[in-house]
């Protein structure tokens, strides 16, 4: 394969009716396929997690792939398995908070099934034993320390929100401390320091939060040459991957996960779709959905040591809204694979700007391979509020061309 970019002024000849067939409606219904509440949140390892691998393993084959499940465990996965409490009593006057609204599990705490009611006091006193302890702001693992050398019943620490004010949601996250710690809302941390200074307090918490070990599933679909394409000769390896797993569901509250990733999931799905159908274009052309990237990354990590060298890995994590431009990360040996992918963003006029793209394309790029993140953001990122009419079409269908484009000339230019 020749190193040399394709020249933009030259792209394939019948590019332009592959990327006519670009879908917005179908890329929408996969949204809210994935989004559904049948797949409760697609977490790993759970039953929604699975049956959105088999659905969309049931998709490409539709599309003439070779579809194989590939199963690898996971471990330290984060499973909030009941409804939080956190309320506080300053005064007579009791507070109860709302969780993910006011504050959210730390993912370094230790599991709390039942709530506990004790007085609390400040990180710095000298007698902790049997109390709550409020954490300094920006030095919980310090309280942590104190806690638990001294008997402590739970840390409370500060953490912000979204723009929307949601505590957005994860699953993977620093080794388990010794004590529970409950992270509250910025404003609400402060206004319980305030409480304390004044009058005592008596906090009632629970974090019902344990780790789990389990299993992910990988959907990889590989497209088989076609006759024109066995006579013309082979194309370049190239592989289109997004995560279809999300964070799950918290107990009694939907994530749909419609943002993150189902958005990236439904271009790459459509853009296969449409290259399936070009015969000089789909030789050589792979699909990856990828599971447990919300845990780590796993499914990647396990995926990227089975490919040949020469495998060019083209990732999307996120196509829900473009505002300004695609955000692009590269690894390994891809500088040609990101000229072509710079060229074809401009023959789309899809801005593109370097940007942090911490996804499962670092898993294949630190295996050695041209890998390529992209990402056109996430409304909603990992909160409730992530739901499929904030996907916008307009984003979908620059994602799918953009892919559409980039194959294309790939092939054309091989």
């Amino acid at each position: 394969m020749t190193s040399t970019p394709p020249d933009v002024n030259s792209p394939p000849a019948d590019l332009a009716t592959l990327l006519n067939q670009v879908s917005a409606q179908r890329m929408k219904a996969t949204v809210h396929e994935l989004a559904g509440d049948q797949y409760a949140g697609r977490r790993v390892g759970t039953p929604g997690g699975r049956a959105a691998a088999a659905w969309l393993a049931e998709r490409l084959r539709e599309l003439g792939a070779d579809v194989e499940l590939d199963s690898f465990p996971v471990a330290d996965v984060r499973e909030l398995y009941a409804a939080p409490v956190l309320e506080w009593n300053a005064g007579g006057q009791v507070l109860r908070l709302e969780h993910r609204r006011d504050f959210v599990e730390h993912l370094a705490s230790a599991d709390l099934p039942d709530p506990r009611t004790a007085p609390l006091a400040a990180a710095s006193e000298a007698d902790l034993r049997g109390r709550w302890v409020l954490a300094e702001a920006g030095n919980w693992a310090w309280a942590c320390e104190r806690a638990e050398v001294r008997g402590a019943a739970g840390v409370l620490t500060a953490r912000g929100t979204d723009a929307e004010g949601w505590m957005p949601k994860m699953i993977a996250g620093p080794a388990t401390r010794a004590v529970p710690i409950i992270a509250l809302r910025t404003d609400l941390h402060a206004r319980l320091a305030d409480a304390l200074a004044i009058s005592p307090v008596q906090v009632t918490g629970s974090m019902p939060l344990r780790q789990i070990s389990t299993d992910g599933h990988n959907v990889h679909a590989r497209f088989p040459a076609s006759s024109h394409a066995r006579d013309v000769g082979t194309g370049p390896r190239v592989l289109l991957t997004a995560h279809y797993d999300g964070v799950g569901d918290d107990p009694g509250m939907r994530l749909p996960a419609a943002a993150d990733n189902a958005s990236g999931v439904a271009a790459v799905l459509e853009a296969a779709r449409v290259l399936a159908a070009g015969p000089a274009v789909r030789a050589g052309l792979s699909v990856a959905f990828l599971d447990a990237e919300e845990s780590g990354a796993w499914g990647s990590a396990h995926h990227a040591a089975a490919l040949p060298s020469d495998t060019l890995v083209l990732n999307l994590d996120g196509a829900a809204h473009l505002h300004q431009a695609a955000s692009v990360e590269a690894g390994g040996p891809a500088h040609a694979l990101l000229a072509t992918l710079d060229q074809a963003a401009r023959l789309g006029g899809v801005p593109l700007r370097a940007g942090v793209m911490a996804s499962d394309n670092r898993r294949y790029a630190a295996a050695g391979l041209a890998a390529i993140g992209i990402g056109m953001g996430m409304p909603g990122y990992q909160t409730p509020a992530e739901t499929p009419d904030r996907v916008q079409p307009d984003s979908l269908v620059a994602a799918a061309r953009l892919l559409v484009t980039t194959v294309g000339m790939l092939a054309a230019h091989t």
